[in-house]
């Protein structure tokens, strides 16, 4: 599972010490729970170059310490053009690149994260439909989206869970994973989400088995989280109803 969290403006000063306690405990949570969290660093795109070096640089810093990867959010209408050299460095780095896209803007704003923005995973991503062209090379290069129903429902971007384009998604063969966004403003939660759209879609065990394991491949998770991960999915899958799964 990945976290995000948004790296501090330039007024708020040094963003280091809060991220260095945030991990602090997430450690210690994932002591007490064997609950894995990795990190993503979210650079708002109105902030600045140098910010964005600062956020690399703290990525770079922490990646032992469950920072995974850096990316563009916030406001779809500030453009990447002025970020093509810091991509590369991160790139270059070996950090990974999600950012957030085709929530609020057009295919344009895919397409340039998918360019300047050289993104590994896409947050949203749903107005790749409009697109053909782009739905075709997203589907070729098997690049994720994490998609958020009910806040976009919340955000007044779709009417209702019932129009989401989800299905239109998963029928035009992309990687489609299920994610919750603000869920402290849309009061929505990972289970929850699962079971929203089972009785919006009316999607039976196997297509939510199918999300989820298209999450964990999207995932940064080592190796051996997702051999585990993926086990646990399947026994889910192959318990009787109303029956749990044993804990792995």
């Amino acid at each position: 599972m990945t976290f995000t969290a948004a790296a501090h403006g330039e007024r708020l000063g040094d963003p280091e010490t809060p991220l260095a306690a945030v991990l602090d405990g997430l450690a210690q949570g994932q002591a007490d729970s064997g609950v894995e969290v990795r990190l993503v660093l979210d650079h708002p795109r109105r902030r600045s170059v140098a910010r964005f070096r600062t956020t690399l640089d703290l990525a770079r810093r922490y990646a032992g310490q469950g920072v995974v990867a850096i990316g563009f959010a916030g406001a779809e209408e500030h453009p990447l053009a002025p970020f093509p050299e810091v991509v590369a460095a991160a790139a270059d780095a070996g950090v990974h690149l999600v950012h957030h896209a085709g929530e609020t803007a057009g295919p344009d704003s895919v397409r340039e994260a998918l360019g300047i923005g050289r993104a590994e995973r896409i947050g949203h991503g749903i107005r790749a439909l409009e697109d053909p062209a782009l739905v075709a090379e997203l589907r070729h290069r098997h690049v994720p989206l994490a998609v958020c129903p009910s806040s976009n429902v919340a955000l007044g971007l779709v009417p209702s869970l019932a129009a989401h384009p989800l299905p239109a998604l998963l029928a035009a063969g992309l990687v489609v994973t299920l994610n919750t966004d603000v869920p402290s403003a849309t009061g929505a939660t990972l289970p929850g989400e699962y079971a929203a759209v089972r009785d919006a879609f009316g999607w039976d065990d196997d297509v939510l088995a199918g999300l989820a394991r298209a999450a964990v491949d999207a995932s940064f998770a080592p190796a051996d989280t997702r051999r585990r991960l993926h086990a646990g999915i399947d026994a889910w899958l192959a318990a009787p109803p109303g029956v749990s799964p044993p804990a792995g």
